[in-house]
């Protein structure tokens, strides 16, 4: 049972979670209430390109852990798994395991002539995970910029499985749910990027110590913190800006609830996090602005269930 557990913490369970929850309600209160008369097959196959992502994710988490074990055992040494209880040879096992098992899943549903960006994205996913986890993270910036893309590809991925390569290149411009659809998902993946480049940021300044012993060359030190929180700052206050004005923008539609809920559940954490940031100095105050960040950016997927009743 323990060997369980540690393998749920090798798998980051609840970052899995939280990217089957955005992908499902992406699928269901976004493209359903779009695309009323799309037929099971169409769920079975969103089915297949979530249990395709996930596997691949885990692969992710996995590989990032097992190069990580020397920095994660000065920043985080009580969460280390990877030799202390997984067998190193299993772990890489399990990354093997994962990526191929996302790749195999996705040829079962997408034809390779009719979705070969489907499968290009797969592979080129897993290179990524493998590269980020090798080289990126410790380089300056990249790390962050892959992870944030990645991240934003969670989302993005739903919406290019639901069309072949023939269709996107030559889009219907007339069909009013295509456009709709193109332009969610293009606010969430943008929501999503700024979003995970914040806390990204926040990680680093809350593991310098680890990441400054073992050569890595993050945004605090190269810049310093003072430089890293100007950084910060100025994406909060972008994406609260387009927030706010997405907000006067939907006025005139009556969306109330929606807009309440946006002001007290995403705009407010991440003011927050702008307002508490000039006085954070120590790991324990970067920890809790980021756990700020990752509550706006939750709520930001949940609502998408608002979409569901409007749409």
């Amino acid at each position: 049972m323990k060997t369980f557990v540690y393998f749920l913490r090798l798998i980051r369970w609840p970052n899995l979670v939280f990217i089957l929850l955005a992908e499902i309600l992406f699928h269901f209160c976004i493209y359903k209430p779009l695309y009323p008369n799309a037929g099971l097959a169409v769920d079975f196959d969103f089915y297949l390109i979530v249990l395709t992502y996930l596997c691949i994710a885990a692969a992710g988490y996995i590989i990032n852990d097992y190069f990580d074990i020397n920095i994660d055992q000065v920043n985080k040494p009580h969460k280390v798994v990877v030799g202390s209880h997984i067998n190193r040879r299993w772990v890489i096992f399990w990354h093997m395991f994962f990526s191929l098992m996302g790749i195999y899943i996705s040829t079962v549903a997408f034809p390779f002539k009719q979705y070969w960006h489907i499968h290009l994205s797969n592979l080129l996913t897993i290179l990524l995970l493998w590269f980020y986890s090798t080289n990126f993270k410790k380089g300056f910036l990249v790390g962050n910029v892959v992870i944030a893309v990645l991240t934003t590809w969670s989302i993005a991925v739903v919406y290019f499985s639901k069309f072949t390569f023939q269709q996107l290149m030559h889009p219907d411009i007339k069909d009013v749910a295509n456009f709709r659809f193109a332009k969610l998902m293009a606010l969430y993946c943008a929501f999503a990027f700024i979003l995970t480049l914040v806390r990204e940021a926040l990680k680093d300044m809350e593991d310098i110590d680890g990441d400054q012993k073992f050569g890595c060359r993050t945004l605090p030190i190269i810049w310093g913190l003072k430089p890293t929180k100007v950084y910060i700052g100025v994406w909060l206050v972008v994406v609260i800006a387009m927030l706010s004005i997405i907000q006067l923008y939907v006025i005139p539609f009556g969306w109330w609830y929606s807009i309440l809920y946006c002001i007290a559940f995403i705009i407010y954490p991440l003011l927050y996090v702008l307002v508490k940031l000039r006085t954070a100095y120590v790991s324990a105050d970067f920890k809790k602005l980021s756990l700020y960040v990752k509550i706006a950016m939750l709520s930001g997927i949940l609502s998408m269930i608002f979409f569901y009743f409007l749409l």
